[in-house]
């Protein structure tokens, strides 16, 4: 009977959350080596399926970084990377493409197992992510700098109750095909669609003071504060742009960003459902 009351207390906690955020967008990124564990990606495509039946809106954007680069080794093919951003040829868009094509089918067949209607949807079509040439120190090839999404394609889509599964390429007005950064993708969809909420998630706690301290965790940050610890490198390497993606995503409108762990059961449920959250959480 204990346990009984103890759920539905739950329940009745969550219950402001499923009223406020009924019927908004809420945009998740999802990529990395927690993309290819089996364990951690059915939890988390569980967690998605759940806001879908209560009647939220998640756009889920995916990378396949590590299912690149594994391609593209096994192809005798040099990785390259220039300020955290693949180096793209015309060879290596090709094995992008594929990769992801593949990552995103496996999304869309789990999520309907699950009893969710999912779409994938290829960022490159139907404008969905439109792009111009990403400018760097040197030449980086077909790497491509989001400048708008069609949000009508995306409505469409959510208003009939389906999981939007989105593959990060675009197109330019050149009529090219862009590799696209997810997680600048992400922030970018969150913004046009004036989302709710942008969560990442990530193989780690969230951010720290010192990586080295489990209790240096940050649970709350603002734009200000985030610029100071970039500064003071207490933000470095590769949570360097995923919070900047929060912040270009709160600039550009959403209420909330967080940075949560993906291997902590049910962590998207808990970040977006109860009163404490799991992870880091960057506002305005």
């Amino acid at each position: 009977m204990k346990d009984a009351i103890r759920k539905a207390d739950v329940l009745i906690e969550a219950l402001p959350y499923i009223k406020r955020f009924h019927k908004k967008v809420i945009v998740i990124k999802y990529g990395g080596s927690i993309l290819g564990d089996e364990k951690i990606r059915s939890g988390v495509l569980e967690d998605i399926v759940f806001l879908n039946f209560m009647g939220l809106r998640p756009v889920l954007v995916h990378g396949g970084g590590p299912n690149i680069s594994e391609r593209m080794r096994a192809s005798g093919k040099k990785t390259e990377f220039v300020e955290g951003m693949r180096v793209t040829d015309a060879e290596t868009l090709k094995l992008v493409e594929e990769e992801l094509l593949v990552l995103n089918g496996l999304i869309v067949k789990e999520l309907d197992a699950l009893g969710a209607k999912a779409v994938g949807l290829n960022g490159k079509d139907d404008d969905l992510i439109q792009v111009e040439k990403k400018k760097a120190k040197v030449d980086i090839g077909l790497v491509g700098q989001v400048k708008g999404i069609n949000t009508h394609l995306l409505n469409g889509e959510l208003k009939k109750d389906k999981v939007a599964v989105v593959l990060p390429m675009g197109r330019g007005k050149d009529k090219k095909t862009y590799n696209v950064n997810a997680d600048e993708a992400a922030a970018s969809i969150a913004a046009n669609m004036q989302a709710e909420k942008l969560v990442l998630l990530t193989n780690v706690r969230g951010i720290m003071r010192n990586a080295d301290d489990p209790h240096s965790f940050i649970s709350t940050l603002t734009v200000e504060e985030v610029n100071g610890l970039i500064e003071n490198k207490v933000i470095q390497q590769g949570m360097i742009p995923k919070v900047m993606a929060c912040v270009e995503a709160l600039n550009g409108g959403v209420k909330k960003t967080h940075i949560i762990d993906a291997r902590t059961p049910h962590g998207l449920l808990i970040e977006i459902f109860t009163d404490h959250g799991i992870g880091t959480e960057i506002i305005k």
